[in-house]
């Protein structure tokens, strides 16, 4: 039980300025992306679905609003196949089973994943190009109470409906519906990720699954690399774990075994693009699951910070 207090109050003492964009500042990545659902899934979305969770403290009882960056697809940030075509529709959920479905925590859209009560919902073609649009007014209350994930849970599912353009969007989580504004103790978290690469081959992106008590090793998967450089896991004690890495419109899968002293701390999964050769527009689908095959979160701030592994190095003092 102490534990479980324990992660609870990492979740709600993150920092929180940061925790509310999705992605955030420590994840590096420029953009989530779905496709429409008659796009290719060699660009890089391996089911044009991505289901995000939204925590909200017990604590704070004022309104909040789930505000996305550039919702439609046509604009200047977006991945465009011949004529911009594409709709993108927002579904926003709460209630009971929101996340305690088993449904919603998978890394496939099947079974009951729409699962909760749904509070609003938008479908967009090519509105608010470089705009924020806002969900809400959202009580607290209208999310689904899960003291294991921190708080009231709010679910927003971003799904292609038509059409083979990739949509590039973000999130925020906040207080206002016309700014930016974090919510004391918020977070946000997801179980499959599918964003798009920076064009920068210096720039490296990272997401962070949390390694609890009961993880003896963990399975990643990751989709449509394009063979763009090197995957790698980052611990407290290893400067890295690399994995197998797919080429264009595949999975690559491997296993890594969890050491004793790497528990209860986040891994640092960090994507390097090729230097000599980066691939373009490259957009990946990542998962990671435990030795039971659970799907393991992505917090967007790393639960105990960014591991930094512990050198051995000794530094002796020259001889004068």
């Amino acid at each position: 039980m102490k534990k479980s207090l324990l992660v609870i109050s990492l979740f709600l003492g993150l920092n929180n300025s940061m925790a509310q964009s999705v992605p955030s500042v420590e994840e590096n990545i420029p953009f989530l992306v779905t496709f429409g659902s008659d796009a290719a899934t060699s660009w890089g979305d391996d089911d044009f679905c991505q289901i995000f969770f939204f925590v909200i403290p017990t604590t704070h009882k004022d309104p909040v609003y789930i505000r996305v960056f550039d919702p439609g697809t046509g604009g200047k940030y977006d991945e465009q196949k011949g004529a911009f075509n594409t709709s993108t529709k927002f579904s926003v959920y709460g209630g009971a089973g929101c996340i305690t479905n088993k449904d919603a925590r998978g890394a496939n859209p099947t079974g009951n994943y729409k699962s909760g009560n749904l509070l609003d919902s938008k479908t967009f073609t090519d509105q608010y190009d470089d705009e924020w649009y806002t969900f809400g007014p959202f009580n607290p209350t209208s999310g689904e109470n899960a003291p294991k994930y921190g708080g009231y849970i709010i679910k927003v599912i971003a799904q292609g409906k038509s059409g083979d353009d990739g949509n590039l969007y973000r999130y925020f989580l906040s207080t206002s519906a016309s700014k930016n504004q974090e919510i004391e103790g918020g977070n946000a978290f997801t179980y499959e990720y599918t964003f798009r690469m920076h064009e920068d081959p210096k720039e490296v992106s990272h997401v962070y699954p949390y390694i609890d008590k009961r993880v003896i090793s963990v399975k990643q998967g990751n989709f449509d690399w394009d063979y763009d450089g090197d995957l790698k896991i980052v611990t407290n004690t290893r400067y890295a774990v690399h994995l197998k890495k797919s080429g264009q419109g595949n999975w690559m899968r491997s296993e890594h075994k969890v050491l004793a002293n790497e528990k209860e701390s986040s891994f640092d999964v960090q994507f390097h693009k090729n230097k000599s050769k980066p691939a373009k527009n490259n957009n990946v689908s990542f998962y990671i699951t435990n030795q039971y095959g659970e799907m393991m979160p992505f917090n967007t701030i790393p639960i105990g910070g960014i591991p930094k592994p512990k050198s051995n190095l000794q530094v002796k003092p020259k001889d004068r």
